[in-house]
């Protein structure tokens, strides 16, 4: 075990996100001088052969990764999902009557939908604020309007720690899915999308690069009256998709995680299962300690992602916390918005980590319980 590796903490940050040693090495080693140009990455012209090279090879990655078909384009943007918010209904909403629906399960949800009235109507076709925003809802439950424009969903809500474990099914109108927490965590059948978008510094990346997969179809819907930056199709047909300079260096970490899953996980499937398998340590004991923490999330929707609970009181929350970093986990106080502990253990969260956590909550819960 090298040095670096001694003085590093589990870091349950629910983002930036922890990353993979050996991604950090492998930055560590191509910061003064990436594959002998005599320059970082940092340093180095967006438009010069180096980082278009970088720039194609992630996309490349990307699009084997996830199948992704020649039918979408894919995008390396900036801004996050708070500039998608806009961006998205200014490009499908092409005039102020038209409807998006919206499938609120949490806070990210909720934000998502609340720039849509700037362009259109906005239509909630299922809000789970009155439950908590402890579950998802039911096939019957959704409540689509005819011939909307699009349906957007959020597929893993990091706050209430809900998660979608496949698609809505939705088929009636465009399917755009806000996987900024969960994509590359496992496998997906993009095309049922219209579009998938993600902020990358959960489990793609670090904080910068916004990744868009966008059916090719839709991007006709931006025309001319989208201005500049925010128009899809201009991106989409500007050379090498890069409009202005691109967040090179989170594009180029981008592409190491993306190389980290091909090269040493083995694909989506297999991290899928390690995923399921960090989650299941950390719920069984919630549930053997059942009169002790309490999980936020229904059992059925409970996210893979994000393992949301509390303790019997605020008090024990925030010494659990305390506690807890002193052991060498990090990071583990919840949202503002709700409070409680919450663990984020993202692609990169070693089994080592969950481990000692599961065993810090066993010892907890029988000391203070």
């Amino acid at each position: 075990m090298s040095s670096s590796t001694m003085t590093r903490v589990f870091n349950f940050s629910a983002g930036p996100a922890t990353l993979p040693l050996t991604v950090l090495e492998e930055i560590q080693s191509d910061l003064m001088s990436y594959a002998g140009t005599g320059m970082s990455v940092l340093e180095m012209s967006h438009r010069g052969k180096t980082y278009i090279d970088i720039h194609e090879e992630v996309r490349q990655r990307l699009r084997n990764l996830l199948n992704v078909s020649s039918d979408y384009e894919i995008l390396l943007l900036q801004g996050g999902g708070r500039l998608q918010n806009v961006m998205i209904p200014m490009n499908l909403l092409t005039t102020k009557d038209d409807t998006a629906d919206y499938l609120v399960t949490g806070f990210w949800g909720k934000s998502s939908s609340e720039d849509v009235p700037h362009f259109g109507r906005l239509h909630l076709a299922w809000d789970g604020e009155s439950t908590g925003y402890t579950r998802l809802p039911t096939p019957s439950e959704i409540n689509l309007t005819p011939n909307a424009a699009y349906v957007h969903f959020t597929s893993n809500e990091t706050i209430h720690g809900v998660q979608y474990a496949s698609s809505p099914g939705i088929k009636s109108a465009p399917l755009i899915a806000d996987c900024s927490s969960d994509l590359l965590s496992k496998p997906m059948d993009v095309s049922k999308f219209g579009m998938v978008y993600a902020c990358a510094q959960k489990t793609s990346g670090i904080a910068g690069t916004t990744i868009v997969m966008i059916r090719k179809d839709l991007l006709e819907r931006s025309g001319k009256r989208v201005p500049g930056y925010l128009n899809y199709a201009k991106h989409a047909k500007s050379a090498e998709s890069m409009l202005n300079t691109p967040p090179t260096f989170s594009v180029y970490v981008t592409g190491l995680i993306c190389k980290w899953l091909q090269n040493e996980i083995g694909g989506l499937e297999k991290i899928e299962r390690m995923n399921i398998d960090k989650a299941a340590l950390l719920y069984s004991v919630i549930d053997q300690h059942a009169g002790f923490y309490r999980g936020h999330a229904n059992k059925p929707d409970r996210s893979l992602m994000n393992v949301v609970f509390r303790t019997p009181s605020a008090e024990l929350d925030e010494k659990f916390a305390t506690e807890a970093k002193g052991q060498m986990l990090s990071d583990l106080k919840g949202h503002r918005v709700l409070g409680g502990i919450r663990a984020s253990i993202y692609n990169a969260m070693p089994l080592e980590g969950v481990q000692t956590l599961a065993q810090f909550m066993t010892d907890f819960a029988l000391k203070n319980g």
